[in-house]
């Protein structure tokens, strides 16, 4: 499999469009670059987010192309922010009209506050909410009222706003032990493939999301997939648990990485200086043997966009 990577940057009137480099991986088809059509006050040249050509399973079946992977900057976080509500919308519309279904993974952190948009119009009455299901990359095994629960931030701030059925918003089973919240988390997604809601990869052999909507911490985890533990190393099970998290709560579950590789759409959503280093380490060609989380994302069969802004991509500035 080959990678390509497009930069498109949203403060001047025709943003130059400029590759970065290849990550080496087995050989596959190239993508080619594509004219994007416009985006409102974000970008008014560049490859569109989703071209109508590109290669993706609604059936579960791995499409012909490539990965690719796309680097978008802007100037503000706002502009992001509705970039974002776009990209979910026309993946929304895409899926629901293709499979039924649209089956989304978030994250917690900064994630949910970049969602904002969609609960505004116009997305708010033309998106259509029914088709959602939703999943949560990895969770705090608390209450889910606490403090803590990724879920209490995305109802506060997101789920709590739009009209998703309540069947369809997938939340940890809090009862439970970490290991046993994982194994849970397991069953349920292994019921949902058999229903056909959820994909499977015939590439990979593990459930195929729609889209992945993610942040990152500045040390480059994702998920509960933090530098060096040995989780990031599963390969077996699709969803586990963690007991002695670097970062509190210690006790989480976390979807593995052959889960997250296999998705169709994978949107990594980072602002800050704080994250300078770990995107600059993640898209650099000089790759060395302590891989972060965030260089370990390798999508199998889909499509690998960045939403940044310019303070955290500073360090690519030679």
């Amino acid at each position: 499999m080959s990678t390509s990577m497009s930069l498109s940057a949203s403060a001047a009137a025709s943003p130059s469009i400029l590759p970065l480099p290849r990550r080496r991986s087995p050989p596959a088809s190239r993508v080619p670059f594509r004219t994007l059509r416009p985006l409102p006050r974000l970008l008014s040249s560049a490859r569109p987010l989703l071209p109508a050509t590109a290669a993706m399973a609604t059936d579960g079946a791995a499409p012909a192309a490539a990965s690719k992977k796309n680097l978008l900057i802007f100037d503000a976080e706002e502009d992001l922010a509705v970039s974002l509500a776009k990209y979910a919308a026309e993946l929304s519309a895409k899926f629901a009209a293709q499979r039924g279904a649209f089956t989304v993974v978030v994250s917690g952190g900064s994630l949910i506050k970049a969602l904002r948009k969609l609960t505004e119009a116009p997305y708010l009455e033309t998106v259509d909410w029914s088709k959602w299901h939703i999943f949560w990359v990895d969770e705090r095994v608390v209450p889910k009222d606490h403090d803590d629960s990724n879920y209490k931030l995305a109802y506060d701030g997101f789920l709590s706003k739009v009209p998703i059925p309540t069947g369809q918003v997938y939340a940890i089973n809090d009862a439970l032990s970490a290991e046993g919240a994982a194994d849970d988390y397991e069953t349920i997604l292994r019921q949902l493939v058999k229903n056909g809601v959820l994909a499977m990869s015939t590439a990979t052999g593990f459930p195929r999301f729609d889209a992945m909507l993610l942040s990152m911490g500045p040390d480059g985890h994702l998920a509960s997939l933090f530098p060096g533990h040995p989780l990031v190393n599963e390969k077996q099970k699709w969803v586990t648990h963690i007991t002695d998290s670097p970062k509190p709560p210690p006790e989480r579950i976390t979807f593995t990485f052959p889960v997250i590789n296999s998705s169709a759409y994978f949107a990594m959503v980072v602002t800050g200086a704080a994250k300078a280093g770990a995107v600059q380490k993640a898209v650099s060609d000089k790759k060395t043997s302590d891989l972060l989380p965030i260089e370990m994302v390798v999508l199998q069969d889909g499509e690998f966009t960045w939403f940044t802004d310019k303070e955290a991509v500073s360090m690519l500035q030679n």
